[in-house]
């Protein structure tokens, strides 16, 4: 069985990365270092093997997620980025990617995945004041949190400064305790308003700019939120400590 490993050396402060590759080949996993100008979801889908994985963060992580559930094939998570709210979910440790290539021979999962407009997301898409952040950095956010969003939600209107639609639900701490319960939760600032397996968003403009799994992207309005319950094979590290 041939395994392929994404290295995004973006990701966090780029450290480690001749360590993992030399760990991942010694597994036999063929690696490609990501370059300028290259996507991650094109060179997954072209890849030659069984297995694909991500090393990243969780921008990384959905690119090449999303090219394994199109072509049917086990995907694995190494942490490799600055939060991998992702990976953390999983359980994984984040300060140990080397560890994590144990997944490419471990036990197979199935977990939901969202969809933003067909786009596919693995942790939320973000509306609003962080949404600003990620596009035009902190001299715009002081206005987005000042200002509230007139959106609809499934018809019904709300004023919020923010706006999550999350894959499965979050927990206080910011963290999701499960990966397969089939339903979209949406959150503002207030709490949580609705729990779907489908969410309209509606908005005063054509497009609106969203974060999904922390990473710029604009959406058509009324944009569609879905979730495709434990469509994606995910590999996990196995026995004892995994």
């Amino acid at each position: 069985m041939s395994r392929w490993l994404l290295v995004n050396p973006r990701a966090g402060d780029g450290s480690g990365i001749e360590e993992l590759c030399a760990a991942a080949a010694a597994r036999g996993i063929d690696t490609h270092v990501l370059r300028p100008g290259e996507d991650a979801a094109t060179l997954a889908r072209e890849a030659h093997a069984d297995v694909l994985g991500a090393s990243g963060g969780d921008g990384t992580m959905a690119a090449v997620a999303g090219a394994a559930l199109e072509r049917g094939l086990p995907f694995v998570c190494i942490p490799f980025g600055t939060r991998n709210h992702f990976a953390r979910d999983l359980g994984l440790d984040r300060s140990e990617p080397v560890a994590a290539l144990d997944a490419f021979d471990g036990a197979e999962r199935r977990i939901d995945v969202g969809r933003a407009n067909g786009r596919l997301f693995l942790n939320n898409v973000s509306i609003g004041a962080y949404a600003v952040l990620v596009h035009h950095g902190w001299r715009r956010v002081l206005d987005a949190v000042r200002r509230r969003q007139r959106l609809t939600v499934d018809d019904e209107t709300i004023h919020t400064r923010v706006l999550l639609v999350a894959n499965n639900a979050y927990s206080f701490s910011g963290a999701r305790k499960q990966l397969d319960e089939g339903r979209l939760h949406v959150y503002t600032p207030g709490g949580e308003i609705r729990v779907a397996e489908r969410v309209d968003v509606g908005a005063r403009t054509e497009r609106i700019g969203v974060a999904i799994d922390g990473e710029r992207a604009e959406l058509a309005t009324p944009a569609h939120f879905e979730i495709e319950p434990r469509a994606l094979r995910l590999l996990l590290p196995s026995g004892p400590g995994a």
